[in-house]
């Protein structure tokens, strides 16, 4: 006779289906977050152009002496008024060579030290005025969105700095403060510091309001009322909570604020008030080559193309940045 098998008892049978059930294969890790920003970002091909751009001619500007070693303001009277090399494309008469490949000014100068020269500290400016107008503005929005009792007057603050007008503003401010600062830091160093301060002071209103918006949902959301009911203090929420998750508004804000920064140093250096004559920036050398557009137009283009490229660059970088930021957008 032959035995019959046991019906499995109840624990027996739930093991074997949860055996069953179970995946036989190891698991994935966790996509990471900066992995799917890369995969979203990649998508904006304006971006990845503009950031890529941002880069060479930061690099560019930085690196550039050390495989262009001409002086920028060294004068040569007598290689004056040279073309650009790649004029004797088409006029084999013109005075050109390698040894200026985009030229020299009236007074002999290298324009290609020059545009060097001159994107360092316009660049220069640009990254340290932004960055002087991300920390105020950030300081601003985070203040006033937190604290209610602060909201109406730092908010009304800000409206009275956004009615002002901004050029006047900055013209009063570096005749006001031109020579006190020169004597102490000379004229560079003294309108370096002017500049980056008028810019960085005149910048900051638009992040405060960014911020200040994304800081009043955010502080009603169930993480920060959890915890302040265990009795974090408001310095660890505004730290540990409010500002990583303000970056994504903070970050597009700083590329918008760099191309504006450049480009306000560019006119004023444009209108006479800025860096000394003898002190190249891309909107001074824009400004010098004005008088001799009709003979030479490459100086106007050149430090034209400089500006409006890298202001271009810097507008799809932060499209770029605020299409990956948005976890609403991911994977579309």
């Amino acid at each position: 006779m032959t035995e019959q098998a046991l019906p499995a008892s109840p624990i027996e049978a739930d093991i074997e289906t949860f055996g069953a059930l179970t995946d036989k294969e190891p698991q994935k890790p966790p996509r990471s977050q900066w992995k799917d920003i890369w995969d979203q970002f990649r998508k904006h091909k304006g971006a990845v152009f503009g950031g890529g751009f941002l880069i060479f001619i930061t690099l560019g500007v930085i690196f550039g002496p050390l495989l262009w070693d001409l002086d920028p303001k060294t004068l040569d009277i007598r290689n004056k008024n040279w073309r650009p090399v790649y004029t004797l494309l088409w006029d084999s008469d013109a005075k050109a060579g390698w040894a200026h490949p985009f030229g020299t000014d009236q007074l002999g100068r290298d324009i290609l030290s020059q545009m060097i020269a001159g994107g360092r500290v316009s660049m220069a400016v640009g990254w340290l005025a932004m960055a002087l107008a991300l920390i105020i503005g950030t300081a601003v929005g985070v203040l006033s969105g937190y604290f209610k009792r602060l909201d109406f007057w730092l908010m009304r603050f800000t409206d009275l700095a956004l009615s002002l007008p901004i050029l006047p503003l900055t013209l009063l401010a570096v005749t006001l403060f031109r020579q006190p600062l020169n004597a102490s830091f000379g004229p560079e160093g003294g309108m370096f510091i002017l500049i980056v301060g008028i810019i960085g002071l005149t910048s900051w209103m638009q992040t405060a309001r960014i911020v200040r918006g994304d800081i009043l949902a955010l502080k009603e959301r169930e993480f920060i009322l959890a915890a302040r009911s265990i009795g974090t203090t408001s310095g660890k929420i505004i730290r540990r909570h409010l500002l990583p998750n303000v970056v994504s508004p903070i970050m597009v804000s700083a590329t918008l604020g760099l191309a504006t920064a450049i480009i306000t140093e560019s006119a004023l250096s444009f209108l006479g008030v800025g860096f000394p004559s003898d002190f190249p920036t891309w909107g001074k050398l824009l400004a010098d080559a004005v008088q001799r557009m009709q003979d030479y137009p490459e100086r106007v283009l050149l430090p034209g193309i400089a500006i409006s490229l890298t202001v271009l660059s810097v507008n799809y970088l932060g499209d770029g940045l605020r299409d990956a930021l948005d976890p609403r957008l991911r994977g579309r």
